[in-house]
């Protein structure tokens, strides 16, 4: 665990072949680490909600977190920053019962585990928790549910979504250790056709247009993303299709 206020202890030492004085260490006052605290979380603070930072305003269920946790290793990464609310209001939080849950969140309710660093800030007398999770190697990072079923999520503005299924097929592509060629067949033609006539098409709908098996347009949608055939966008709730020359 990481904490930001604390105190190095390291003692300055003389070279022992050198005359020259060693100059004394200073340290910050507590004001002043006060102060750079309150400036960089502010800073902070101005960005507002985005794909990588979500403000919670207190840390109630380790189960919900899960899903931030999961959506940001899943993604680009990105940080919690736990005792501020919507609005950027900071509200301050107890910092040991923070950290515990987000450890609950990051360990017991993720799989495989997510990694997470914690960082502490004071400002305006209260304490704010900074929780960042870093992209995951192993993807997907799924969140279980009060069930204990897994369920993996993205990142996108400021939402947690459900990956879709090709998300999933992308990441099964990515781990694997043989790689990836793209053969180009009907079934990308009929994929890639379809698209051009019908832009912006959701995966149900794609797999009825074509009549090919919903797993194979699953896989193969895949692939034509990794190669930048297709682009997936997310819209109204829901996952889009779109051939990657469309104009969108």
């Amino acid at each position: 665990m990481l904490i930001k206020n604390s105190y190095l202890c390291g003692v300055m030492k003389k070279h022992r072949k050198s005359s020259i004085p060693v100059a004394a260490e200073t340290r910050k006052s507590p004001t002043a680490i006060a102060t750079d605290d309150r400036q960089h979380l502010l800073r902070l603070i101005r960005q507002g909600e985005h794909e990588q930072q979500d403000f919670k305003y207190k840390v109630m269920d380790a189960e919900k977190l899960a899903r931030s946790v999961s959506a940001f290793a899943n993604t680009s990464g990105g940080r919690l920053l736990i005792g501020v609310r919507d609005d950027g209001h900071i509200s301050g939080v107890r910092s040991e019962e923070e950290i515990f849950m987000m450890h609950a969140a990051a360990f017991k309710w993720c799989r495989p585990q997510a990694d997470i660093k914690f960082e502490t800030l004071y400002a305006e007398g209260k304490t704010v928790v900074i929780a960042t999770v870093p992209p995951s190697a192993r993807k997907p990072v799924c969140a279980l549910d009060d069930e204990g079923r897994p369920k993996a999520y993205v990142r996108i503005a400021d939402e947690n979504i459900v990956a879709s299924p090709v998300h999933l097929s992308i990441w099964r592509m990515e781990a694997s250790p043989k790689g990836q060629t793209m053969i180009f067949g009907d079934e990308e033609r009929t994929i890639l056709t379809t698209l051009a006539d019908h832009p912006g098409l959701t995966l149900n709908r794609l797999v009825r247009l074509t009549r090919i098996n919903r797993r194979q347009v699953i896989e193969t949608l895949a692939r034509l993303i990794r190669f930048s055939l297709v682009v997936m966008q997310h819209a109204e709730q829901q996952f889009l299709f779109y051939e990657t020359t469309d104009e969108r």
